[in-house]
């Protein structure tokens, strides 16, 4: 990924997971202040854990180095989990206007050594193509 083996006691490792998930039916509320506060807080749970956030843009979409004790759907769970649970009680249009944040769902494929450039490379072009969220009123 970052081209950097990394070291536990028992293992050697160089593992990525690129993960995303949306907004429950889609909705765009990841706009503004929201967006700001949801990056704080994926990194900080990626901290936690001692993984490393190689590419993050906010639909969520993210490519990650966990240990390898740690299953794409814990890492995912673990984001959504978070996130969902702070942003809730922080904004709170976002309680009135969704049921859940997060749907139920999310994308995860491994991210090799050679492929990891590639995957940064097309989630920034993604991003920089894809039409903003608003950014008005409530999550300003």
């Amino acid at each position: 990924m970052s081209g950097q083996v990394r070291t536990s006691p028992g293992a050697v490792y160089d593992l990525g997971y690129h993960v995303v998930w949306c907004p429950k039916c889609r909705r765009p509320v990841l706009g503004g202040r929201v967006r700001t506060r949801l990056e704080e807080l994926l990194r900080a749970k990626a901290a936690e854990h001692d993984w490393e956030i190689i590419a993050l843009e906010v639909m969520p979409d993210l490519v990650v180095k966990p240990h390898p004790k740690n299953s794409p759907s814990y890492v995912a769970n673990q984001f959504k989990g978070c996130t969902s649970h702070h942003l809730r009680a922080e904004f709170p249009h976002l309680r009135s206007r969704l049921p859940t944040l997060w749907s139920r769902s999310y994308f995860v494929a491994s991210v090799g050594a050679v492929g990891a450039a590639t995957v940064q490379r097309y989630i920034q072009t993604q991003y920089e193509r894809a039409p903003k969220a608003k950014s008005g009123g409530e999550d300003a």
